[in-house]
């Protein structure tokens, strides 16, 4: 992984004790095809990238250096690694450690020093840092010692650890192992997700992924891809250990825009709709050309949209002035509601991820109309009659790319409000390296793989259903794309279209009584169903309950500058 144990969608934190692992480790994995030959241009896809006064390169080969598994065997533990191939004149910054049940995809960055001045931008233009940007530890401190050892670089006055050293026996590692990097060259790190957990008390040790803690398009925080490693009492002690930071403002690693139109033609996926999908996705045009009107007044019409959005007011934020609907005549409601499959494309937002060595390449879909939700309970379902329904609705998943070699590391899934990482060995590829993203039926949340999701507390059997399927509805966002915006490409290279400065409503609020929807089916089910089903939908589903605000466009969401959720 890159330090973000999201991408582990399966938490291992069993309570209890753990024994020396002696079987094969994880395969490695690779995508289906070969990577093209990408256009040329700055750093992107040649295997090192500038941070400033350091280069790094990644490291996705390694050695095993040992492992642990729980004793009675619930599931197979994980492994240490040391980065093996490391390129001449770089040196190691820490090790590697991931789960023995995925397999084995990761990498761990080594830097080298570059002869560039030391000069300082923002709140450190007026601190003088001295010294090289790597040192040598002065020493090593345990942090555990039991079958294998794993090791804390203990850095200089001035310098920060950014992992850990692994051995299999108890020898104290040369110092010439690893360097500790200058703590002006660093940023702080968090804890992610915990992959391992031998036991409790002092008695045990945990493992855990990590991740800078400022993210997003504009952050400026990059994963060395190592772990971090306590015993259970010390877990709270993290501010001996931090990632790298790139201090190079033209963030040379990321693609070009020929580069991007590459990325795009090369992984972008193919969307399936459920074969009972009545509400598919349009343009934006189309769904402006067809009737969209945009309203200041509930009492109102509201005044047609021209094809551009040029008449919608731009900029601010969502100040509930005005917003969009749907026309008030039946036959055109009910036509623009279907959408058109025929017009339909993907709005592509690419931005910087992790410091510029990782590009997000974020791919919008808009569907005019969000269908009614359905609830299992148990082995019954049943169609709510206006739950869940809204007009306008924007959909994403999300392309990472590792900028190193321009291979795809992992999509984004965006499931209504919530999502989650999958990496790229968990993807279902059609064709080369293309995933397949499922589209549910009528809510349009995405997903890796066809079946039924639950929103829900699926362990119960009780939620709101997304139900996915392959079916002739499907659109191939390689070809079907608009690149809408660009930032770190500099102002004008990439028109914005003047419906994404849009940050209002892009549909009315709805008020119905949801409450009482839910009450007479609540009614309908055995009374040992009653106050489960009961208190499950009115504490996780509120909003669905009462009504629906109208939904705003890509640029007003959280994840427009952030990160993906995780």
């Amino acid at each position: 992984m890159f330090g973000c144990g999201c991408f582990y969608w399966n938490r291992i934190s069993e309570w209890c004790q753990y024994q020396q692992v002696e079987a094969d480790p994880p395969k490695p994995f690779s995508l289906p095809s070969p990577l093209p030959q990408w256009p040329q241009g700055m750093s992107f896809g040649t295997g090192r990238i500038c941070l400033g006064e350091l280069e790094v390169s990644m490291i996705t080969k390694f050695e095993k250096v040992w492992g642990c598994k729980h004793a009675r065997g619930r599931d197979k533990g994980i492994s240490f690694y040391r980065p093996a191939e490391i390129p001449k004149g770089f040196f190691l910054l820490g090790h590697y450690c991931q789960p023995n049940n995925r397999p084995l995809r990761g990498f761990i960055l080594v830097a080298r020093e570059l002869n560039t001045s030391k000069s300082e931008s923002g709140n450190d233009r007026n601190i003088v840092f001295n010294g090289p940007a790597l040192m040598r530890p002065v020493g090593y401190s345990v942090v555990w010692s039991e079958h294998g050892h794993i090791w804390l670089p203990t850095p200089p006055t001035g310098y920060k650890a950014t992992g850990f050293v692994v051995t299999s026996d108890s020898e104290e590692p040369s110092v010439e192992e690893v360097r500790c990097v200058r703590s002006d060259l660093t940023e702080p790190y968090e804890l992610e997700e915990m992959i391992f957990s031998s036991g409790s008390g002092n008695g045990g040790f945990q493992v855990w992924t990590t991740q800078p803690c400022n993210r997003g398009m504009y952050a400026r925080g990059v994963s060395v891809g190592t772990f971090f490693c306590c015993k259970d009492t010390g877990c709270n002690d993290f501010a001996n250990i931090a990632g790298l930071k790139n201090r190079d403002p033209t963030l040379p690693g990321m693609p070009n825009l020929d580069q991007v139109h590459a990325l795009i033609k090369h992984y972008g996926p193919t969307i399936y709709f459920h074969p009972d999908e009545i509400y598919l996705p349009s343009s934006v045009q189309w769904f402006f050309n067809n009737g969209a009107v945009l309203c200041r007044d509930k009492d109102s019409k509201g005044e047609p949209i021209d094809c551009e959005g040029l008449c919608l007011p731009g900029g601010g934020s969502n100040d509930g002035e005005c917003w969009i609907d749907l026309p008030s005549d039946d036959e055109k409601r009910d036509n623009i509601k279907r959408g058109n499959l025929e017009s339909a494309e993907l709005y592509v937002h690419v931005k910087p991820a992790l410091g510029g060595t990782f590009t997000d390449v974020a791919m919008w879909i808009f569907c005019p109309f969000n269908g009614p939700a359905t609830l299992k309970v148990g082995l019954v379902s049943i169609a709510l009659n206006k739950i869940g329904e809204h007009v306008g609705d924007w959909e994403h998943f999300t392309l990472r790319v590792n900028n190193f070699t321009g291979e795809l590391w992992g999509v984004y899934f965006s499931e209504h409000s919530g999502g989650g990482w999958a990496d790229a060995s968990d993807l279902e590829f059609i064709q080369d390296n293309k995933a397949v993203v499922y589209s549910s039926r009528n809510g349009h949340a995405s997903f890796p793989h066809a079946g039924t999701y639950l929103q829900g507390p699926a362990n119960l059997g009780i939620g709101l259903r997304n139900d996915t399927e392959k079916s002739n509805y499907s659109i191939d966002s390689s070809i079907k794309y608009q690149l809408v915006a660009a930032e770190y490409l500099g102002e004008g290279v990439i028109q914005e279209p003047s419906w994404l400065q849009y940050m209002r409503e892009w549909g009315p609020t709805i008020v119905y009584d949801g409450t009482a929807e839910i009450e007479k089916l609540i009614s309908l089910l055995p009374i040992f169903f009653r106050l489960t089903v009961e208190n499950i939908i009115f504490d996780l589903f509120p909003t669905e309950l009462y009504g629906e605000e109208g939904p705003t466009g890509p640029k007003e969401k959280d994840n427009w500058y952030g990160d993906e959720r995780c």
